[in-house]
């Protein structure tokens, strides 16, 4: 379905460059709202406040998938709710259904977080899995990031170092929207002011 995706500005682009329209899975015009609705009157629109950015690349998803447990709401009152790594996961019974569930887990997380891309490799089965059925595209291996974190922008200087992909006509349709005004702004507030995550044209996480 052709959708444009409005907001207050999209990352790298001009004053007055607000919006992205998608047909599919893939980026078809960037540009002002005016003009790209004038050229496309049928397209859906969807509105956000803040800044529309690429999708952003988790280098760190092999440490956060194969050596974390991300634990399950019901879970919350004796693991609470953060990744387990170390002696907390040494002490869990891990199977490879648990490692399943965990990874799917955490990979919600991400996209929480305006990912919609992850380096690999993946060497446990059920995390393999996993990361196949969720959509995000995984890249080469490459260095693990410091400190790892769901948050890609909290080991790298400058946003536009994690962006998966450049935003342009004919790339893939994978974007986040994030509740601030623009690159200095989201460096300070980090992938948490996420609120809208698309992969492939398909909404895969709004923030309520």
């Amino acid at each position: 379905m052709l959708t444009i995706h409005a907001a207050d500005a999209v990352h790298g682009a001009p004053d007055g460059v607000d919006s992205v329209a998608v047909d599919g899975g893939v980026v078809v015009a960037v540009g002002a709202y005016a003009e790209l609705t004038a050229d496309r009157p049928r397209a859906r629109i969807r509105r956000w406040s803040g800044l529309i950015t690429p999708g952003l690349l988790n280098a760190a998803a092999p440490a956060l998938l194969e050596a974390a447990y991300h634990p399950d709401p019901r879970e919350a009152d004796t693991l609470g709710s953060e990744p387990l790594t170390g002696d907390a996961l040494a002490a869990l019974a891990m199977d490879d259904a648990r490692w399943g569930a965990s990874a799917r887990r955490g990979l919600q997380r991400m996209l929480r977080h305006g990912t919609t891309a992850v380096r690999g490799p993946f060497t446990r089965p059920a995390v393999r899995t996993a990361v196949a059925r969720s959509g995000l595209r995984v890249h080469a291996p490459g260095p693990a990031p410091e400190p790892v974190s769901l948050d890609p922008l909290a080991s790298v200087p400058e946003p536009a170092d994690v962006f998966a992909a450049a935003l342009a006509v004919g790339a893939p349709a994978d974007l986040a929207v994030f509740a601030v005004r623009d690159g200095a702004a989201l460096r300070t507030a980090g992938a948490g002011s996420c609120t809208a995550t698309v992969l492939g044209g398909r909404l895969v996480f709004r923030l309520s």
